[in-house]
């Protein structure tokens, strides 16, 4: 079943989010990326002072009729950084297992 997902990125705490829709856990990972490397870039270069952002990946739960915080059914990964780490780690166990 493919989830619902969208990306939530808080550029300052506390504030309304603002929203992307996204079509797998790859674009979530890269829209989640890009938001970070745009702050930081903002802040490195004194475009924007001190702040605090933070960005979330969330799903769509049909039987709440809401977005929740997105997790890995399999794992219970809830960070999309540590997802895809688990992903790699679990891609060099296999090879290194041949």
């Amino acid at each position: 079943m493919t989830k619902k997902l969208r990306v939530a990125h808080f550029p300052q705490v506390p504030c309304k989010p603002f929203h992307v829709e996204v079509k797998s856990l790859e674009e979530a990972k890269l829209i989640s990326d890009t938001l970070a490397n745009y702050d930081l870039f903002q802040y490195d270069n004194n475009i924007k002072g001190d702040y605090a952002n933070a960005t979330v990946i969330e799903e769509y739960c049909k039987e709440e009729g809401e977005w929740i915080s997105w997790s890995d059914d399999e794992t219970g990964i809830d960070d999309i950084d540590d997802y895809f780490e688990h992903l790699e780690e679990v891609k060099r166990e296999k090879e290194d297992a041949r």
